[in-house]
């Protein structure tokens, strides 16, 4: 099995801009994805969302479906990149293991997150994530 690789934000989209069948999915509520904001190219497929809460017993088949239909000429689980993304770098250690699992060679983890973690006065945004980088990013 492959291990997980582990990127700063600002490497992450480095990263996306210069490697071929490389896709950032978001794996965070649909209520966080649209309201809160996203990086702009990002691809949403929750690993739990509302209204049951529960990780999405598909999730695997989900991203492999996508790849296979973002990347037609490459083999989803052992040629395309795929870099997860949350609020705070928490949730995508458990999707990129199941990932893993299921025979994605290249999975990576963006560490902080879409808005990092709280700060002392209990706001994301203010000290690491995504967002808190300048990196390109939208919300409805």
């Amino acid at each position: 099995m492959s291990d997980l690789i582990h990127l700063k934000p600002q490497a992450a989209y480095e990263f996306l801009q210069t490697h071929a069948n490389s896709l950032l999915i978001d794996i965070r509520s649909s209520m966080e994805y649209l309201f809160v904001g996203h990086a702009i190219g990002s691809v949403h497929i929750p690993w739990i969302d509302e209204p049951d809460w529960t990780v999405d017993p598909n999730f695997a088949q989900v991203i492999e479906k996508t790849l296979a239909n973002r990347f037609k000429e490459a083999d989803p689980k052992q040629e395309a990149h795929v870099v997860l993304i949350c609020r705070s770098g928490k949730r995508t250690l458990d999707a990129a293991d199941v990932l893993l699992k299921a025979g994605f060679k290249q999975v990576y983890h963006v560490e902080e997150g879409f808005e990092g973690e709280k700060d002392e006065h209990q706001h994301r945004s203010t000290v690491g994530g995504w967002r808190f980088h300048g990196l390109p990013w939208e919300q409805c």
